[in-house]
């Protein structure tokens, strides 16, 4: 499966599991989205700037939301594997499709 594969089967699990909505999502009107989409792209990297006590970057400092929603592939950035990059990729593409359709409906 490619990459956009992956991220458009990751929306639609939103979608259909979670029962996210346009409305829903219109209602994330401070860039949430793309806030959190940020958290899940760089959870688990070498941050120079940002590290933690491990040395990777732990996407919970700018996650937006509570943290019974922070899901990543694995909490503990140090131990984050590829399988667990992959997985936080496609759902911050999600969130990042999110924010687009959100600002595209709210342009119309």
């Amino acid at each position: 499966m490619t990459g956009i594969e992956r991220i458009a089967a990751e929306r639609q699990r939103q979608l259909d599991e979670e029962h996210w909505t346009d409305e829903h999502d219109d209602f994330h009107t401070n860039e949430s989205m793309a806030k959190a989409a940020a958290a899940y792209a760089i959870h688990g990297t070498i941050k120079p700037a940002l590290r933690d006590r491990d040395g990777r970057f732990d996407g919970r400092e700018i996650f937006p939301w509570g943290l019974e929603w922070w899901k990543p592939g694995h909490q503990r950035p140090k131990e984050v594997t590829i399988e667990d990059r992959i997985r936080n990729l496609e759902k911050a593409g999600a969130l990042c499709a999110a924010e687009i359709d959100r600002l595209t409906r709210k342009e119309t």
